[in-house]
């Protein structure tokens, strides 16, 4: 994948970052047809419940209506009256170590959730044959992804999040970013366009596994959402972008 074409399917992540605000409480499903400017807190697209035992309302409660909105309510007041209001999160990422750390941590806290809560489903499933082929090509097994992704995420110091990414040679690979920090950022180590990411933030996890992030890491595999990871996937291969 040539530099030019990378670059516009970064910018083409946009849409995954502006659904509108829902009005009904955590029940819709976030839009598809959402516009490619501004910016807004999407719908959770399943009930705080759903992913129990893995995860609890109540943890999923605090976590997306008090920190994810937080984040977000932090990222307006960081941006407003400034250009970065109709940018798309992929451009300000681009840039971020220009934009403060208020955009930096409070744009990635925004931005990071969406791509999580994407990531879920209580139906769980497994990987499309075409990404399956892939990970084993890049892993020598699933199971070696699997090692590889626990690996970065338990081994992450503090708190921050373990991403599965496709890079700009079209290459599978597992990272880590501290804090609120994304592949897509100026200041990663390692970019490219995020796929699937868990979040080690201790309030992600600590009602519930106190301080084993391993049992969460090893729970968070029976509700990952592998049908939207897979299309992210696909997607990303035809130089195109789905949230």
């Amino acid at each position: 994948m040539k530099r030019r074409q990378f670059i516009s399917l970064v910018g083409m992540g946009a849409a995954a970052a502006c659904t509108p605000t829902a009005k009904t409480k955590n029940t819709v499903s976030a839009s598809k047809a959402a516009p490619i400017s501004g910016h807004f807190f999407p719908a959770l697209p399943y009930k705080y419940n759903a992913l129990e035992p893995y995860i609890d309302a109540t943890t999923m409660e605090l976590h997306y209506d008090k920190h994810h909105r937080g984040y977000f309510k932090k990222f307006q007041a960081a941006i407003e009256d400034s250009s970065l209001e109709t940018m798309s999160m992929p451009d300000i990422f681009a840039d971020v170590s220009k934009h403060g750390d208020g955009v930096r941590n409070n744009g990635g806290g925004y931005y990071n959730h969406m791509l999580f809560w994407e990531s879920l489903s209580p139906e769980g499933g497994e990987p499309s044959a075409k990404l399956l082929s892939h990970l084993v090509k890049s892993f020598k097994s699933f199971d070696g992804f699997k090692e590889a992704f626990f690996k970065a995420a338990k081994t992450q110091f503090g708190s921050g999040w373990a991403w599965l990414i496709i890079d700009a040679n079209r290459n599978l690979q597992v990272v880590s970013s501290p804090n609120q920090d994304n592949p897509l950022m100026d200041i990663a180590d390692v970019k490219g366009i995020p796929l699937l990411t868990i979040d080690v933030w201790e309030h992600a996890y600590y009602l519930n596994y106190q301080n084993m992030r391993g049992d969460y890491i090893n729970a968070f595999w029976n509700i990952v959402n592998w049908k939207t990871v897979s299309k992210r996937f696909e997607k990303a291969l035809k130089g195109e972008w789905v949230g």
